[in-house]
C-alpha cells in the first residue's frame, strides 16, 4: 500500500504539472513574460520561463492529497512518527513559500543577489530549529558524529549552497530538471529503503512534477510556443526540497534506521552541481572577479566549448552524474 500511495502522489503530480504548464505557456505569451537571450545565455529566441511556477503548488497538492488519502483509507501515520515528521514538513513548507515568492519576483522583476541571499539563509536556518542538521560524517574524514555548534551552522551553509548549485547549473535545456530528476529517483528508493515512506512521497512527488516539465523543456518547440524554461522559482523550489532529503537521509537519529556511509551516499547524489560551483567561484576568485559575477565558465559552457550539442552535453552531464551516485553507493 505504501508502494501504491506513493505512486499515486507521482501520477497526480505527473497529471496536474502536465495540466498547468500549457496554462503558463499561454500566460507568458499573453503578457510577454519572457526570458530575453543576451551574449552570456545559449538559447536565442524569447522563451517563457515561468515553468517552475507550477512546481511547489503540484508538490503540495499531491503530497496533501495523498497524506489525506492514506488517513481516510485507515492507511495514516502513527502519533510517534508523525511528532517528529510534521515540524519537519511544516518548515519544509514555510521556506518552500518564502523561496516561491522570490523566484517568481526575480522571474518577473528581477531580486537582488544578496536579498535573495539573506532569503535563502533565513529558509535554511528554519531546519535546525526543527531539529533537522547534519549530525554525523560516518567516519568521513576520520569525523563521526559532530556537536551542534559546528553541526548547525554547517546545515545552513549546506542548504545555501546546494539551492544555489540547482540554481547556477541551470544553463542548458533539460540539465537542472534531468539532475533533479536523477538525484530524486535515487533518494526515492534510498527513503524506500529505510522504510521513510513519506520522504519518499515527497521525492517522487517532486519528480512526477519535473516529467512534463522535462518534456516541454526539452523537446518542446520554440517556434511553435512550446518550449519553457524553469527560471528561479524553479530551481529554487528543487534545489530546497534536495536539501531537504539529503541531510533528511544523512542524520543520524533514534526514529531512522543508520545506514553506513549515509552522509556520503546523500550527497553523492549532488555531486556535479556541487563541484561545479565550487569550481566556477575558484576560477572566478582566480581571475580577481567577484565570485557572484555571471560567466560562461559553468560545466554545460565547457562541453559546449569543445563542439557538444546542447542536447549531447546534457545526457552526458547526466550520465557523469548517476556514475558519480552510483558508484559512491555501492562502494559505501
Amino acid at each position: 500500500m505504501n508502494i501504491i500511495f506513493i505512486l499515486i502522489a507521482f501520477t497526480i503530480s505527473a497529471y496536474i504539472a502536465r495540466l498547468i504548464i500549457p496554462r503558463i505557456l499561454l500566460i507568458s505569451f499573453r503578457k510577454k513574460l519572457f526570458d530575453i537571450p543576451d551574449e552570456r545565455k545559449v538559447h536565442k529566441r524569447a522563451i517563457p520561463r515561468l515553468g517552475g511556477v507550477s512546481f511547489f503548488p503540484t508538490i503540495l497538492l499531491s503530497c496533501s492529497a495523498v497524506l489525506a488519502l492514506r488517513t481516510l483509507t485507515g492507511y495514516g501515520i502513527s502519533v510517534l512518527t508523525a511528532s517528529y515528521i510534521l515540524p519537519e514538513f511544516l518548515v519544509l513548507v514555510c521556506g518552500m513559500v518564502l523561496l516561491y515568492l522570490t523566484g517568481i519576483a526575480d522571474d518577473l522583476v528581477g531580486v537582488r543577489y544578496r536579498q535573495k541571499f539573506v532569503i535563502q539563509i533565513i529558509c535554511a536556518s528554519l531546519f535546525p530549529v526543527v531539529g533537522l542538521w547534519v549530525n554525523d560524517f560516518y567516519g568521513l574524514f576520520g569525523v563521526n558524529m559532530i556537536p551542534a555548534w559546528f553541526g548547525i551552522p554547517f546545515t545552513i551553509i549546506t542548504v545555501v549552497f546546494i539551492t544555489n548549485a540547482i540554481n547556477l547549473i541551470d544553463g542548458i535545456d533539460g540539465l537542472a530538471s534531468g539532475l533533479s530528476s536523477a538525484s530524486l529517483l535515487v533518494f526515492g528508493f534510498l527513503f524506500m529503503e529505510k522504510g521513510l515512506w513519506i520522504y519518499s512521497m515527497l521525492a517522487f512527488s517532486t519528480f512526477g512534477v519535473l516529467v512534463p516539465f522535462f518534456y516541454y523543456n526539452v523537446f518542446g518547440s520554440a517556434e511553435h510556443a512550446r518550449k519553457i524554461f524553469m527560471g528561479d522559482t524553479g530551481s529554487l523550489t528543487l534545489g530546497y526540497i534536495l536539501s531537504f532529503l539529503a541531510i533528511k537521509y544523512s542524520q543520524n537519529t533514534a526514529f531512522v534506521p543508520v545506514t553506513q556511509g549515509a552522509f556520503v551516499i546523500a550527497f553523492s547524489t549532488l555531486i556535479v552541481p556541487a563541484f561545479d560551483v565550487v569550481r566556477v567561484v575558484i576560477v572566478r576568485i582566480y581571475h580577481g572577479k567577484s565570485p557572484f559575477e555571471p560567466d560562461k565558465n559553468h560545466i554545460h559552457h565547457q562541453f559546449l566549448a569543445m563542439g557538444f550539442t546542447v542536447r549531447k552535453a546534457m545526457l552526458l552531464i547526466l550520465l557523469i552524474s548517476c556514475v558519480f551516485s552510483g558508484v559512491n553507493i555501492l562502494l559505501m
